[in-house]
């Protein structure tokens, strides 16, 4: 589309040499390494893996260096390099409950069976600036920590050897009391569908729903989220359980018949606690908002379970009145990537286009002049 832009091909090969130099920057600042970005930028490379669809850690981390940390370029980076995969088959269905825990934090209960592990989490940090973290090495910050642990030999960090192994997820508590609603497979426990492969259609199934939010854009989920608290709804949801950690992903291969593990991948679960007042079929309830993103992602998985719940709406026979509850607007405008092209192509040459909506502006003002002039003309003659 810009060969109408001078210089042509030649002009867009510069532009490349442009992006090269204005992404390595001031030359005098060591370069920042994939294994950095990696290890050190871990919720950025988390969202690329989620709205990029593909669990790569060391791709989100090449995607966001070679995207000069644009998180919807880098994630259209990861899509387009998905597409080039070979697809073998899909995994089991990974075992949440089993999950290798590191996070488990929950806002209904407070002496929760198996308990709160807080873990990594910026929920309880002063934001303020720590500027030791501008030294070279930001050992001092690191060094202050560990000095901290040491004085206090009851601070340490979650181990798996200190974690009981029973933590049995919040809305099962409730579900156990016949106070949640039930989590039944669909008649038949049919194949997920695939919106890569398949044309979506609505009213959208769960599936569908759900696998769109995982890979749509946090801030449009979290916008609408937010939407359903204040404006265009009124709930008022409870966190059941965030958790963050580790779960084994298994294969079965058709020529063995028996599962093998591929090895492990982050997650993060969210279920929200939403009151349901019953109907005349169905007892007063809880309902449950579902949310589950690659790595740790608790904002996305918070704000997925909160749109989850909207959009089922219709199961419990609510009124679909503002737009978290209409799928088709969720599913249509949640895909980051697809948005960024549409808005981003207006960047693009219409000449053609312009040109013909300012021919028809150019013509209704000769006319409208025209017709002024003739009205005007009697009014003229009439003063003279």
């Amino acid at each position: 589309m810009y060969v109408a832009v001078k210089g042509g091909e030649a002009a867009i090969l510069a532009t490349h040499d442009l992006v090269a130099e204005a992404r390595r920057g001031d030359e005098a600042v060591p370069e920042i390494s994939v294994a950095q970005i990696r290890e050190q930028q871990g919720l950025a490379c988390a969202r690329v893996m989620n709205e990029g669809s593909l669990y790569d850690a060391d791709l989100a981390a090449l995607a966001l260096k070679q995207s000069q940390g644009d998180v919807i370029e880098a994630a259209f980076l990861m899509r387009a390099y998905r597409t080039t995969l070979p697809r073998f088959g899909s995994s089991e269905p990974v075992d949440t409950a089993a999950m290798a825990i590191r996070r488990r934090v929950s806002a209904t209960y407070k002496d929760l069976p198996g308990g709160q592990v807080l873990g990594p989490t910026y929920d309880y940090t002063h934001r303020l600036f720590d500027f030791a973290l501008m030294e070279e090495e930001g050992q001092s910050a690191v060094g202050s920590r560990q000095s901290s642990l040491d004085a206090d030999p009851d601070c340490r960090l979650p181990t798996a050897d200190c974690l009981d192994t029973h933590m049995p997820r919040v809305p099962d508590i409730l579900g156990a009391e016949g106070l949640m609603e039930a989590e039944n497979p669909p008649e038949g426990d049919p194949r997920p569908f695939d919106l890569t492969r398949e044309p979506v259609s609505f009213p959208a199934d769960r599936d569908v729903r759900l696998q769109a939010m995982a890979r749509g854009d946090e801030g449009f989920l979290l916008g609408l989220g937010y939407s359903v608290q204040r404006g265009f709804g009124g709930n008022h949801p409870f966190v059941g359980e965030i958790r963050v950690g580790e779960v084994s992903v298994e294969f079965t291969p058709e020529e063995l018949g028996f599962a093998v593990d591929l090895g492990e991948i982050t997650l993060t679960e969210c279920q929200m606690v939403n009151q349901f007042t019953g109907s005349k079929e169905v007892a007063p309830q809880f309902t449950r908002g579902y949310g589950l993103a690659f790595g740790h992602a608790e904002r996305k998985a918070m704000s997925m379970s909160l749109v989850d719940r909207a959009l089922k709406c219709r199961e419990f026979g609510e009124a679909a009145t503002y737009p978290a509850q209409q799928d088709e607007f969720v599913l249509y405008h949640s895909d980051n990537v697809e948005a960024a092209g549409f808005v981003e192509h207006l960047k693009l040459p219409h000449y053609v286009d312009f040109q013909g909506e300012l021919e028809l502006i150019r013509r209704i003002t000769r006319e409208r002049e025209e017709r002024l002039a003739r009205e005007a003309a009697p009014l003229q003659e009439a003063a003279e």
